[in-house]
């Protein structure tokens, strides 16, 4: 009976905070691009990226002058929340650093360190990915449980004011979810280069021409590992994959048919757009304005914390995505 009651009253409590949190939106901008041309269309903005240093005990800025820029906008949105997001794809040194206690506090405190030097409200954690060496980073089987021995570390020395946030695969793989929970603000979900054409690389949901992974698929792994609604963000992409005939990635603007033999079509299951050749092969999979307001109107009905995408610069030069993604999950007009 007390164990019930104890779970009731945990739940109740759970739906209270959710209830007072706001949603999110998270602008990932790079550091070659100086700032934002509208800082009010996002709550957080990642800048990408950091990189653990050489000597694997500290934090390398690109582009330090830029990030510097990207935090003066909060004169323009003093609500604005600013990250150093550190790694990316192709970034190592975490594996070396993370595995050395020594050398995994003094990379901690060099965050802190760079916290407060630029006037940052947290940083992002963009190791991809623990034990696996995809990118030609070095790994190791303990990068799991040092991984989340980082995260402690760096909790402690920024401490509990500043946001600590991570981005992870659609697959939730590779990372001890429920041991970062007391450390972690909110989990940003990569859901997007899940699939390469035919298959959509970031279908809402599954269907007859993409049989991967979804978006949907993401958030229930996701929730399935342990994280609360509420400490989840949906990712989406402001690209797509193409073909030869296109590129392998492709900007927004540029996701169009290149003459008339190529012709748009809509998936009705997976609810996003793509082109076809005249002999009806795909060539291209993206998103566009209707398949992300249908994705922010999915993160409404399953009651996660918000919406990232990546990234600001690869919207078009009235930053429609941008925009839409404000109007559904911020009620911008």
């Amino acid at each position: 009976m007390r164990r019930t009651f104890f779970f009731l009253l945990l739940t109740c409590w759970s739906v209270m905070l959710s209830a007072r949190q706001k949603p999110v939106v998270v602008a990932y901008v790079v550091s070659s691009q100086q700032s934002v041309s509208d800082p009010t269309l996002m709550t957080h903005i990642n800048y990408a990226f950091g990189r653990v240093n050489e000597t694997f005990d500290g934090v390398i800025v690109d582009n330090p002058e830029n990030l510097h820029k990207i935090v003066s906008q909060k004169k323009q949105n003093p609500k604005l929340r600013v990250s150093l997001s550190i790694g990316g794809w192709g970034a190592g040194r975490f594996s070396e650093m993370a595995a050395d206690e020594k050398l995994r506090e003094s990379f901690a405190k060099d965050c802190r360190r760079v916290v407060d030097e630029f006037g940052l409200d947290g940083i992002d954690i963009d190791w991809e990915f623990p034990t696996v060496d995809w990118a030609n980073i070095s790994c190791r089987p303990d990068d799991t449980e040092n991984y989340t021995l980082m995260m402690r570390d760096i909790r402690k020395a920024i401490g509990k004011k500043k946001d600590l946030t991570l981005a992870t695969m659609g697959s939730a793989q590779y990372i001890d979810f429920p041991a970062i929970l007391p450390y972690i603000t909110f989990v940003n979900i990569m859901a997007y280069d899940m699939n390469r054409v035919p298959l959509h690389h970031s279908a809402l949901h599954k269907s007859s021409i993409n049989t991967g992974f979804s978006c949907e698929d993401a958030i229930d792994t996701h929730l399935n590992k342990g994280i609360p609604a509420n400490k989840l963000v949906l990712g989406m992409p402001f690209y797509g994959h193409g073909t030869a005939m296109y590129a392998d990635y492709v900007t927004f603007p540029d996701a169009r048919p290149l003459d008339n033999s190529i012709e748009e079509k809509w998936d009705e299951e997976a609810c996003v757009p793509y082109l076809v050749d005249s002999e009806g092969n795909v060539v291209l999979c993206f998103d566009n304005v209707r398949s992300i307001t249908l994705k922010c109107k999915y993160i409404k009905e399953r009651k996660i914390r918000g919406g990232m995408y990546w990234h600001f610069h690869y919207d078009n030069a009235t930053h429609d995505l941008g925009r839409t993604v404000a109007k559904e999950i911020l009620g911008h007009k």
